[in-house]
């Protein structure tokens, strides 16, 4: 199997274990604090991330060249699951999916810009074309703009943001080290909120607490992986599969369906996305 059909793999997994997670914290946040949640599944996240590098040594795998870029991207994790949770309490999965699906135009455009990957004027009109598909799900002027709906645009941006770091730091470190710094600094950094709204859980919320960080810990294992094998706009395309999780989990598990603007729009952004990839593909065949 080549690197990049390994980290395609990846992404897809990462994508179902993240869907899940979401439609779990959907669930929990309505009784729950959003720093509570997010304690808890990191902390699930450092024990994880423990039995994944301990064979190979857990001191060395604290090593750094770029400590403060390490830092950063876990902190840059932890505000944007974060906002998406709170996106979740006020907004259906596949509306707050369908906007976040704009992430991997993001990257694209981001990973030109600080990553010195290509980006052709194809690239630029699939994210212009992605835009637009947003416009289309949000509707300002044609609706009174719901200020909610300003969530999951910011954590798009966020999540894009978090994808490029990560990838930047496969540069320097190694997946082990990206992993135990993911964990255990945004353990510490959501460790006040986490004590200061500690609501002690029921039995059957600690089942999903608990699988929702060890999902979390699976899922960006997974993508870490994924990005250290590939390039960030090569599995791209293959983070669309999250809009098709959450819409499927979102129908079963809430009754939530998505109306005809937001398919439209998310089938824009999809539709850019995908004819992005399969334009780098035949530009690539041709060198």
């Amino acid at each position: 199997m080549s690197r990049n059909a390994l980290g395609a793999l990846l992404t897809v997994l990462a994508m179902l274990c993240f869907a899940s997670m979401d439609t779990i914290a959907k669930w929990l946040v309505a009784d729950y604090a959003i720093g509570q949640m997010m304690w808890i599944r990191y902390g699930i996240f450092c024990v994880f991330a423990w039995a994944v590098v301990r064979p190979r040594g857990f001191k060395a795998a604290f090593r750094t060249t770029r400590p403060a870029l390490q830092a950063g991207r876990a902190l840059l994790a932890v505000v944007e699951s974060a906002v998406f949770v709170l996106a979740f309490r006020y907004l259906p999965l596949a509306d707050t999916h369908a906007i976040a699906a704009t992430s991997p135009l993001i990257v694209i455009a981001l990973g030109a810009m600080f990553l010195g990957e290509k980006a052709g004027a194809a690239r630029w009109l699939a994210v212009a074309a992605g835009f637009v598909g947003v416009l289309l799900i949000v509707r300002p002027g044609f609706r009174t703009l719901d200020a909610t709906l300003l969530i999951p645009v910011a954590g798009a941006i966020l999540w894009g943001s978090y994808q490029i770091l990560t990838r930047l730091s496969a540069r320097a470190d190694t997946p082990d080290t990206t992993l135990v710094w993911s964990a255990f600094v945004a353990f510490a950094a959501t460790s006040w909120f986490g004590l200061s709204e500690w609501r002690w859980p029921d039995a059957t919320s600690w089942l999903l607490l608990a699988t929702t960080g060890l999902l979390g810990a699976v899922a960006h294992y997974g993508l870490i992986r994924a990005l250290d094998y590939a390039e960030a706009g090569a599995i791209q395309p293959y983070s669309y599969t999250l809009l098709v999780w959450v819409t499927v989990l979102g129908a079963l598990v809430f009754g939530d369906f998505p109306d005809g603007w937001t398919i439209a729009g998310a089938a824009i952004v999809v539709a850019s996305g995908l004819f992005t990839w399969h334009h780098d593909r035949k530009a690539a065949a041709a060198r």
